[in-house]
């Protein structure tokens, strides 16, 4: 039987629950996958302390389970944190940010014991770039940071027309890149003035991945 790809992201979901630490809090992402892991979440509520979210839109989905939410500043440890991905290889590095929380997201993984990516089979490639690399830039910066993003080479920075970030921020999305120094590209935007972070996860990339594919959850582990 072949399942659609909610249907993978729901089992994709329903396994990373296995990850959850009793009594703690879990860091939770952003995004349909992320989503389905909350609906789940929600049915064993009772295990956890509460959540941390990576974006507004998450924590009102959160909220609207009744799990509670905690504001990172106000939070010591955070075990385990679950989210998607936009791509992701076999060293775990990923692509994130098509939802435009990359910053938030970034921040919660870096604060996590252990992150646990859960993706479907599709999101799985062997070179980082066919998805387009969001960036968050600070607006005054957006002409600055285009440039330094065009003279990088490899791909086009296009702004994401209509959209602002949770932090009133900007996102351009360079397309057509082929990614294959990831640790050295993303410190190379981030080192841009008036970019915030960008949608590289390889400095901190997954410790574990959850992949749903047609024969069942895979568990991949780094390389």
């Amino acid at each position: 039987m072949t399942l659609t790809q909610d249907e993978l992201k729901k089992a994709v979901a329903r396994a990373a629950l296995a990850y959850l630490v009793d009594g703690e809090i879990v860091g939770v992402g952003t995004g349909s996958t992320a989503n389905c892991f909350i609906d789940e979440l929600a049915r064993i509520q009772h295990r956890i302390r509460g959540a941390v979210a990576s974006s507004e839109a998450s924590r009102q989905r959160l909220e609207g389970h009744g799990i509670p939410v905690f504001d990172l500043d106000k939070v010591d440890a955070i075990p385990v944190y679950v989210d998607g991905a936009d791509e992701i290889n076999a060293a775990l590095q990923m692509i994130k940010g098509g939802g435009g929380a990359l910053t938030r997201e970034k921040i919660v993984a870096a604060v996590a014991a252990k992150f646990v990516c859960i993706a479907d089979g599709s999101k799985l490639v062997a070179v980082l770039g066919q998805f387009p690399l969001p960036v968050e830039v600070i607006p005054m910066a957006l002409g600055h940071v285009r440039r330094q993003l065009a003279a990088i080479g490899g791909g086009t920075p296009v702004l994401r027309e209509g959209f602002v970030t949770d932090n009133g921020n900007l996102i351009v999305d360079v397309k057509g890149l082929s990614i294959t120094d990831a640790t050295a590209l993303e410190a190379r935007i981030n080192q841009i003035v008036g970019v915030v972070s960008n949608g590289l996860f390889a400095q901190r990339p997954a410790d574990v991945c959850l992949l749903a594919t047609a024969n069942g959850v895979q568990t991949l582990t780094a390389d």
